[in-house]
């Protein structure tokens, strides 16, 4: 890759840089996404909740957050219990770091730690903060599938990460 990097935009939360010819979205701050793959008694604990990028469309989802939006000293273990509990009204004993990934590399540099959640157990009610309308939605591993295509037909969009459960294999 040739040519320097220029902020093109900046934003509080974002900002397109460009590189050489290239031209992509990063994120401000050194932030970076933990999601979480999570299970109570045999269910996946998957979230649903309105995305503006995709129009207002709900999304059918991983629980996730952001590491260091809040508190720059955050780890990606201590966030992801953190955005269990408020998200899902569930928490962990313990976090398993599975590795880092990029969902759309051509286009935006973030990455985010995937990490499965053990000893997850129920605390409360979740449905996220002020500014979050989330749906917990708890569904056992061989009706993932039919779960996706039923809310594909209501309209959902249906987050990339979802694939991770469409191969059973790789909870195995």
């Amino acid at each position: 890759m040739s040519g320097a990097k220029t902020v093109e935009w900046e934003g509080k939360y974002l900002r397109i840089v460009r590189e050489g010819t290239w031209e992509y979205v990063e994120r401000c701050g050194g932030v970076h996404a933990v999601v979480i793959l999570a299970e109570h008694d045999g269910k996946v604990v998957l979230i649903e909740q309105r995305r503006v990028p995709l129009g207002g469309r709900k999304c059918i989802e991983l629980p996730a957050g952001l590491v260091g939006d809040e508190d720059p000293l955050a780890t990606v273990e201590g966030t992801a219990v953190k955005e269990l509990e408020e998200e899902t009204g569930f928490t962990a004993e313990s976090i398993e770091v599975i590795g880092e990934f990029h969902s759309s590399p051509g286009m935006v540099a973030e990455g985010y730690t995937l990490v499965r959640a053990h000893g997850v157990r129920r605390i409360g009610d979740g449905g996220g903060n002020e500014h979050e309308e989330i749906e917990v939605h708890l569904v056992p591993r061989h009706d993932i599938p039919a779960f996706v295509e039923r809310k594909r037909a209501e309209g959902c969009a249906i987050d990339t990460k979802m694939l991770l459960l469409l191969a059973a294999d790789i909870l195995d």
